[in-house]
C-alpha cells in the first residue's frame, strides 16, 4: 500500500516539471515587420545573448540579463527658483586713503583758556633819561600886546632849547604827558590869561586889579601832546585885560616840563 502511494507522489513531479526550451525571437523577422527609423546609438561592444537554463521555472531564478544601451541626454529643465540670501561674509582688508577734502567752515569759537605761563625777560629799553624837556622862562617888559604868544624872554632853564623865546612858543619833542604852570604879578588892571595848544585854549586865569596893591595870579594842567604840539601864554580877551607886570623885584614866569614819554 505504502509502495503504490510513493509510486503516484513521483508520477505527480514528474507530470508538473517540463523540458522547456526558450526560443530566441527572430530579430530580423521583427525589425522587416516594423519599420521605425531610430538615432544611431554610441557603438559598443557586442555583448554574447544571454544564456538560457533549462529547468522547471518553480524551482529556481535565472541569471540577470545584461545591461542595456547608454540613453540620450534629456531636454534642459527650468530655471530653479531663488535660493535664501546667505549669512554677510567676513569683513574685508581696508582700502587705500582717499584724496583729502576741502576744508570745512570754521566753527565756533572756543572757551577762553587759563592764562599761559609767563614769557622771558625782554630787552632793555632804552633809558629813561634820553626823553628829557623842560623850561623856565619870566617876563622882562610889561603890559604885552594881547592876543599873541606872550615872549618871555628871562631864561631860567631851557636846555633842550624846546622852548623858543623868539616866538614864546613851546614845541614838543616828544609825545608823552607834560605839565604846566605860570605865575603871574598883576598891577595897573585885570589880567585874564589863557594857555593855549595849538589855537585852542587850554585854561584861562582872570584875577581882578584892585587899586594901590599888586595882587597874584597862577594857573597849572597836565596835559598829553603828540609831537610837534605847540603849547604857549596869552592875554585873553582886548587891552583891558594885560595887567600882567614885571620888574626887578616882581616876575612872571612860565615854566613846563615832561613827566613822561610815550613808549611803544
Amino acid at each position: 500500500m505504502i509502495f503504490k502511494r510513493l509510486i503516484w507522489l513521483v508520477a505527480l513531479v514528474g507530470l508538473g516539471c517540463s523540458d522547456e526550451t526558450t526560443i530566441e525571437p527572430d530579430v530580423t523577422e521583427a525589425e522587416s515587420n516594423h519599420e521605425v527609423t531610430e538615432p544611431e546609438a554610441p557603438e559598443t561592444a557586442p555583448q554574447e545573448p544571454p544564456k538560457i537554463i533549462q529547468g522547471c521555472p518553480n524551482w529556481m531564478a535565472g541569471i540577470p540579463g545584461s545591461p542595456g544601451h547608454n540613453g540620450y541626454p534629456g531636454k534642459p529643465g527650468r530655471d530653479g527658483r531663488d535660493g535664501a540670501k546667505g549669512e554677510n561674509g567676513e569683513r574685508g582688508l581696508p582700502g587705500p586713503k582717499g584724496d583729502e577734502g576741502q576744508p570745512g567752515e570754521a566753527g565756533l569759537n572756543g572757551e577762553e583758556g587759563l592764562p599761559g605761563l609767563p614769557g622771558q625777560k625782554g630787552e632793555k629799553g632804552d633809558s629813561g633819561y634820553y626823553y628829557r624837556s623842560a623850561f623856565s622862562v619870566g617876563l622882562t617888559t610889561r603890559n604885552p600886546i594881547p592876543n599873541i604868544p606872550i615872549k618871555f624872554s628871562k631864561i631860567f632853564y631851557n636846555d633842550q632849547k624846546h622852548y623858543n623865546e623868539e616866538t614864546g612858543k613851546f614845541t614838543c619833542p616828544y609825545s608823552g604827558v607834560y605839565f604846566f604852570s605860570y605865575h603871574i604879578t598883576v598891577y595897573t588892571k585885570d589880567v585874564k590869561v589863557g594857555l593855549y595848544k595849538n589855537n585852542k585854549v587850554i585854561i584861562f586865569t582872570y584875577d581882578q586889579f584892585q587899586n594901590n596893591n599888586v595882587d597874584q595870579a597862577g594857573g597849572s594842567v597836565a596835559v598829553h601832546l603828540d609831537e610837534g604840539d605847540e603849547v604857549w601864554l596869552q592875554v585873553y580877551g582886548d587891552n583891558t585885560f594885560n595887567g600882567i607886570y614885571a620888574d626887578n623885584n616882581n616876575d612872571s614866569v612860565f615854566t613846563g616840563f615832561l613827566l613822561y614819554p610815550d613808549l611803544h
